[in-house]
């Protein structure tokens, strides 16, 4: 029997699209260890079958570790090790796609979901082309709307340009890195893990250790303020000299002398009342940054929570370059849906009286999707994990801040004068909360509320004090701010900045919250500074960046930007191999620091030598042993035998013991010290018991 076959990018996608769209019941397929979905829409037999992200990848034809290679081919993707569980995926397509007369394309509109399709549709269907359904949501409605107005094609512009970006990264990646571990390995009889580098991995990192430089180069420069406490109807406040920083100690002491055991007098006074708009809606990087903020998760972390509550159908895509909700959202339904979630019903209700919902908009657009924003579909809060109740308190807010009024505030910033020296403070205060009222628990703003002070007003000066400080050097980027900077900077796009910067951390290439560079990140960075420059740079990577965007336009050809691609890389490869003896000597000493160094733990406290981390050859079970062993020392400890082990160069406040991180994949990570009789384990113990 032929059949409509629509293809969705993920099993939880492929289940919604088949119960928004089914006129009865939804049939569960259970075949290959998998799942796939029958239904009848207009009296014609539909089946909705997921794939699970890209099932074709690009891999080298000549399997040999050689560098330049450029003869690639698309394989399936279970034909890579580690990717078996995409076959079941694959063999289902395979065998659906024998009896299909009609094919939907149903992936996520962007360009990585348009190269799966494009990709199943011409290596599986052996056709170039299909009907698409269009939905920046997995509501019902608006996927009922997509079907009834199906695109007549898939779009070839996302197609081919996330086919050049494949091929661009898969050059770049493939080869740079086999040319960084090739250099290690010529020069060292030893195993190394692969030294890996990318097209917009190696820019970043030389960004963020652009930073770091700024930072050791800074040289604090002294200065000093002075600032009365002032006591007036009961109330205290603070003022500072006008002058704020005083770069000479002299003036300043000169100063405090001439104020000190005098009173003020209210100079002047300015009030001033303004609006604070509300902010505009989450675009993807808006939301990675604010979810760092609030909640510290990091922006792989935040992507994945948000691409659950997508897949439930609670939030719009969330990879989107825009700042804006268009009306066709309806939202007025959405106001009145999410009123139904108790916590919220106040805001929903006073934003349905006024007369004309109008969200305050950003400039930046997608011409694939909206703003992420909170649907109409609402969740049963109870049955969120705790990070999904986070995010989606944090979309839901910032949605229904952005129809609310402004906040009108008051400044009033008041002049003292002490001997003729002038002392200012000013003073804040919310007059209308507006959208603050909502988005409050989320945003900073500064409060305080002066006493009632007229022109002419004496005021008490309790204490005046002369604080001598340093001028600080930039700070470091956080995982928040150097997505942003990365945007700012044409670096990756909004679906591959968060992995970028989660390579860079899994390489050992940077670390901490507050990311530093480490020696190892630090040496890469430095050979290919000296030997292969334009390996990072900004501009380089810019440039083809926009070179993608003209192939998503049709103003060029993606053939064009790829030979362009082989040519500038095959002359950094040229010229990488003439200095590849120096860069091999060079990249050797760094790795062996970097894997000492991953291995230390701490000091042993039998005998004061160094503790590491030691994998049995006898087990194969890694343990904490002393390097003093061969001295008689003994001590030794187990430790948890799955996941990363990062020291934490710090001891236990319990038992003084050294300190370890354990990341697991899937899981949170935790921290603990290396005693297992360390009293913070009792409670753990009597668990286990």
């Amino acid at each position: 029997m032929a059949y409509t076959l629509i293809l969705a990018e993920k099993p939880a996608a492929a289940e919604r699209i088949a119960k928004a769209l089914a006129d009865g019941k939804v049939e569960v397929v259970k075949k290959n260890g998998t799942r796939y979905f029958k239904f009848k829409r207009n009296g014609k037999e539909h089946i909705c079958v997921p794939a699970v992200g890209h099932l074709f990848v690009l891999d080298t034809k000549d399997k040999k570790w050689k560098y330049p290679v450029f003869d690639v081919e698309w394989i399936e993707t279970f034909k890579r090790r580690g990717s078996a569980f995409t076959k079941k995926y694959y063999e289902n397509i395979r065998e659906l796609a024998k009896n299909a007369d009609e094919i939907i394309s149903a992936t996520d509109y962007d360009t990585e979901g348009e190269v799966i399709s494009y990709n199943i549709l011409r290596f599986i269907f052996n056709v170039n082309d299909a009907k698409r359904m269009k939905f920046s949501t997995l509501t019902k409605d608006e996927l009922v709307k997509a079907y009834e107005n199906l695109l007549p094609h898939i779009d070839f512009g996302q197609a081919e340009a996330g086919l050049t970006r494949h091929y661009l990264d898969f050059f770049w990646g493939i080869n740079l890195t086999r040319a960084l571990t090739l250099a290690m390995r010529s020069n060292s009889n030893r195993g190394f893990n692969i030294i890996s580098s990318g097209r917009v991995q190696s820019p970043t990192l030389a960004m963020l250790l652009e930073r770091e430089r700024e930072i050791r180069a800074f040289k604090p420069t002294p200065f000093w303020q002075l600032q009365i406490h002032c006591m007036h109807d009961g109330k205290t406040f603070v003022a500072m000299h006008e002058k704020d920083k005083i770069w000479e100690k002299e003036v300043a002491l000169e100063i405090f002398n001439k104020c000190k055991g005098r009173d003020a007098v209210v100079k002047e006074i300015n009030k001033k009342r303004y609006k604070q708009l509300p902010p505009h809606p989450f675009n993807t990087t808006d939301l990675q940054t604010e979810a760092y903020n609030q909640f510290k998760f990091s922006p792989q972390q935040t992507l994945s929570i948000a691409e659950n509550l997508y897949q439930q159908g609670y939030i719009s895509y969330p990879r989107s370059s825009s700042q804006k909700l268009p009306p066709t959202i309806n939202y007025r339904k959405i106001l009145k849906a999410i009123s139904q979630i108790p916590e919220y019903k106040p805001y929903c209700e006073m934003l349905l009286k006024l007369p004309e919902l109008k969200p305050r908009e950003g400039p930046k657009e997608d011409p694939a999707h909206p703003a992420v924003y909170a649907t109409q579909e609402v969740p049963n809060l109870k049955k969120l994990s705790p990070q999904e109740r986070k995010l989606y308190d944090l979309i839901v807010r910032r949605t229904l801040a952005t129809f609310a009024p402004p906040a009108i505030r008051e400044s009033m910033k008041v002049i003292l004068t002490v001997n003729n020296e002038n002392f200012v403070v000013v003073g804040k205060r919310t007059i209308e909360e507006g959208w603050i009222k909502i988005y409050g628990p989320y945003v900073k703003y500064d409060e305080q509320i002066l006493p009632e002070l007229k022109v002419g007003s004496v005021v008490k000066i309790v204490k005046i004090e002369m604080l001598e400080k340093e001028t600080q050097p930039p700070a470091r980027y956080t995982q928040g701010s150097i997505i942003k900077e990365m945007e700012k900077n044409g670096l990756g796009t909004k679906a591959t900045r968060a992995q970028i910067l989660q390579t860079l951390y899994d390489r050992g290439y940077i670390e901490g919250k507050s990311i530093r560079v480490t020696p190892l990140g630090e040496t890469v960075v430095n050979i290919l500074e000296k030997y292969s420059p334009r390996i990072i740079s900004v501009e380089l990577t810019r440039h083809f960046e926009n070179e993608m965007e003209l192939v998503f336009n049709g103003k060029k050809k993606r053939e064009e930007v790829v030979e362009e691609a082989k040519k500038v890389l095959t002359e950094i490869l040229e010229n990488f191999k003439v200095n590849q003896n120096a860069i091999g000597e060079q990249l050797t000493e760094a790795y062996i620091q970097h894997k000492r160094k991953s291995k230390y733990i701490g000091k042993c406290p039998k005998c004061g030598k160094d503790l590491k981390i030691i994998v049995s050859r006898k087990s194969g079970k890694r343990f904490v042993g002393c390097t003093g062993w061969k001295d008689g020392c003994d001590f030794a400890m187990p430790l948890p035998q799955f996941g990363q082990i990062i020291p934490l160069g710090k001891e236990c406040s319990h038992c003084g013991m050294p300190m370890i991180m354990v990341k697991r994949k899937g899981k949170r990570p935790f921290t603990m010290c290396i005693n297992i009789n360390c009293p913070s384990k009792k409670e753990w113990k009597n668990k286990k018991q």
